[in-house]
This record gives structure tokens, sequence and C-alpha cells, in this order.
């Protein structure tokens, strides 16, 4: 079959293009470099001519609740509308798993999100996963001070690796709605991951938890975005991850 993927060039994006091309799928990556834009809509509709499917893992980097919703509502309204205009039959979106009652924050963007693609015209499927193993990294390449800060986050972390391949699963089947949520192996705690992966990468550097204040920062610390005792359950923990090629020193 013919997968398109929006985001195609990111941390799970370029994981799912790789799963879709090694079982035998024809693939097509959207990106603006190649004409397909998500926020303006350009060159959507031709790009996704003879596509079955879609798996949308675009995103934005914001803690900002408006800057959340705005991007993540015009990037599904644009998509959703060339998917119907091409003819595309099923419409894959990645989200977080237990952010219910977390809409707050960048949270509220994905919860907006997936309001967005269950009232739209094309048949869907929401895929909930936990954090990224590579989360940890992002956030401390953000850091340029002595001190690395950390938000108290009760997680289940699984690797970007395999959120990808089970998109393509998932991409692979007929619409359902919600797919099963999918978590890393083990409970974890975001400042033990920093902690660890600036030692794997032999950077010194201090590592303090802090709670972040309202609703969002409520939700982080809560474990509810551990997922629940029925989610699907990655093999590849964080310390294997670390050891893995798809970690990069510094990153």
């Amino acid at each position: 079959m013919r997968i398109a993927v929006a985001g195609g060039t990111g941390v799970v994006g370029r994981h799912a293009v790789e799963a879709a091309r090694a079982a035998g799928h024809d693939v097509v990556v959207l990106t603006r470099s190649a004409g397909a834009d998500v926020i303006t809509g350009d060159g959507l509709v031709d790009a996704l001519r003879g596509t079955d499917a879609v798996i949308d893992v675009t995103n934005t980097t914001t803690l900002s609740a408006a800057k959340a919703v705005d991007f993540f509502e015009t990037a599904t309204r644009n998509l959703l509308e060339a998917e119907e205009a091409a003819g595309v039959g099923h419409h894959v979106a990645l989200s977080i798993v237990g952010i219910d009652g977390i809409d707050a924050s960048y949270y509220a963007g994905k919860l907006a999100q997936e309001r967005a693609v269950a009232a739209g015209p094309v048949p869907f499927t929401i895929a909930r996963a936990a954090q990224f193993h590579e989360f940890a990294g992002q956030l401390l390449s953000g850091m340029s001070g002595p001190v690395a800060v950390m938000p108290k986050l009760l997680m289940r972390p699984v690797a970007a690796r395999e959120i990808g391949t089970h998109l393509v699963q998932v991409a692979s089947g007929a619409a359902a709605g919600r797919a099963r949520d999918l978590v890393g192996p083990r409970d974890e705690v975001l400042v033990d991951l920093a902690r660890r992966q600036l030692a794997f990468d032999g950077v010194r550097q201090p590592v303090l938890g802090v709670r972040l204040p309202g609703a969002y920062g409520k939700g982080l610390a809560s474990g509810s975005l551990r997922g629940g005792a029925d989610a699907l359950q990655g093999e590849i923990t964080f310390d294997d991850w670390l050891g893995s090629e798809d970690h990069v020193r510094g990153e």
C-alpha cells in the first residue's frame, strides 16, 4: 500500500518511514522542502493522490496552549481536507497516553488534535504512545546553563523506533477510532533519565527536578502519563536505547 508520513523527517517520523519501507510499502514523505506544507495546505492534495493512509507525526515545540492548539488544529484541518479530496481512506494520528485530564499547555494542543481528527471526514485511528526515550535529551539540548532543570514527570518511556513500527502496523489495518496505547517496558522518572543520559555521554552537569505549577505540572507528576495496564508494551529499555545507534551522544 501507499503510506504518506507527515513529519516524516522528525524523531518518530523517520522511524515510521523506515518501518513502512521495510514492510514493502510505497512511502511518501510530506515536507515543506518537497512542496507539501501542512500549515498552509499547499501541495498536499497532489502529494496525497493515490495514497491509502496518512500517518501524522507533525509536531511543534511550545508550552503555550494557544500556540499548540493553533498548530495542531491547522495542520489537522489541512491534512484531512487534502485527504478527503485525494481519496485517502485512513488517517492515523500520533497522540500521548494519559492526557485526558491535562487539557493545558502542550497537551491542550494534542487533545484539540484528537477532537479535530474525530470530527473530520476521513476514517481515522488515534494511536497514543508514552514519551519517547529521546525526550530527556531533547530537553537537555535546550539548556545552556550550569544546572539542567527537569520537570517532575512520572513516565513509562518507549523508543521512537518502536512507535514508528507501531504506527505503520496501525496504518496498514482498518480505521479503528482508537488503537491500543503503547508504552515502554519500565516506569521511570524524568530526572533520573536525564542524569543517566548525561553520565552515559560523559557530561558532568547537575540535574534539578522541579514541580511545575498548574494543571500541566500536576498532570506530569500524577503518573497518568504512564498509561494503563491494558497498554501494549515496548521492549527497548531506556538504558538499551542509550547504547544503541538511535542515541547520538549530546542529543
